[in-house]
């Protein structure tokens, strides 16, 4: 079923720019994945102009627990902290996926739970290198982590 839009004058074809409060809320509550991209990749072209304003508008009044509001939310955090704050993010994510423990996935990749600790809130940024291995090593072990379960799913 397609996204459409009550009471404006726009369509969700239109760019996001001209969707406004109305159209960004409507795409939160009620779009999909393409629409919540093109919400996504206007506010990382300009984390403080109108469609970020409106984004933030909008999440003051659609339901906040929502998965898509939440989603957003975190992007307009993001993006209006800075890279260390995408850094972060993208490290939490290669642990979760890992399937291991913080203190595991540091001695799997290499340096202390303390300093991955730091890296996992944004204040130190690991360098190039080790941002590549932990992303490397949360990809690996997620998939380690796959093909063990389907073995165990395979019926003897």
């Amino acid at each position: 079923m397609a996204l459409r839009f009550r009471n404006i004058d726009v369509t969700p074809q239109d760019p996001v720019s001209e969707w406004g409060v109305e159209g960004i809320s409507t795409a939160i509550e009620r779009g999909y994945l393409p629409h919540w991209r093109r919400i996504t990749r206007a506010v990382r072209a300009d984390p403080d102009g109108p469609v970020a304003a409106d984004l933030e508008e909008a999440l003051s009044i659609v339901d906040p627990d929502s998965g898509a509001a939440m989603l957003l939310g975190q992007v307009l955090a993001d993006v209006r902290r800075g890279p260390e704050a995408r850094v972060a993010r993208l490290v939490r994510q290669a642990v979760l996926r890992s399937g291991l423990s913080a203190k595991e996935f540091a001695a799997h990749v290499g340096t202390s739970p303390s300093r991955l600790s730091t890296y996992m809130s944004g204040k130190v940024v690991p360098s190039a290198a080790l941002l590549l291995e932990i992303q490397d090593a949360g990809e690996r072990l997620s998939a380690n982590t796959r093909l063990a379960a389907g073995a165990r799913a395979v019926p003897v």
